[in-house]
């Protein structure tokens, strides 16, 4: 499997980087379970160095108190992986960078570490769009690389829905 699939990403990277260059917007991303694998497909996209703002690898809990200020509380009472931090991860990653556009994701990958309640391949993707976020649950079933991929394919499918919505409603 190629890293970055060319037909099916590439595409969305591409018309993501588009969309916010057309708008005058920036983007900055927390990842957790992709580990920097979508600001990586954004890098892959012509003229991203005119969007992508900034790029937190928010692994551990502690980085996604520090980096991104989701609230130790969040973290105690939902647990990494829910819609909660999703959602405080990109709203965060937008505030701290001084960008229009959070993306997050969290989640886990695999091949261990889930549970009856948190499944392996359960993910969650954020995106914040001038302070509106939307949070999808995504159920994958793939290998731990190929749940990361999907993960980055719906992020950036989640922004480049969220942007042409925002942008319909504003005209």
């Amino acid at each position: 499997m190629e890293l970055f699939q060319k037909d099916r990403q590439c595409d969305l990277e591409e018309h993501l980087v588009q969309l916010l260059k057309e708008r005058n917007m920036t983007v900055s991303t927390a990842e957790s379970c992709t580990g920097g694998l979508v600001s990586g497909a954004i890098v892959n996209a012509a003229g991203a160095s005119n969007v992508l703002n900034e790029s937190y690898v928010t692994y551990a809990n502690e980085a996604k108190e520090r980096l991104v200020g989701v609230r130790h509380e969040t973290l105690e009472q939902f647990g990494a992986v829910s819609i909660e931090t999703a959602e405080e991860m990109a709203l965060g990653a937008a505030r701290v960078s001084g960008s229009n556009v959070g993306l997050s994701t969290t989640g886990i990958a695999g091949p261990g570490g889930g549970t009856k309640e948190k499944p392996v391949g359960l993910v969650y993707v954020g995106c914040s769009v001038d302070g509106k976020v939307c949070v999808k649950e995504l159920h994958f079933t793939g290998n731990r690389m190929e749940n990361r991929l999907h993960t980055v394919e719906e992020v950036l499918k989640l922004a480049v829905q969220m942007l042409e919505q925002d942008f319909v409603k504003t005209m």
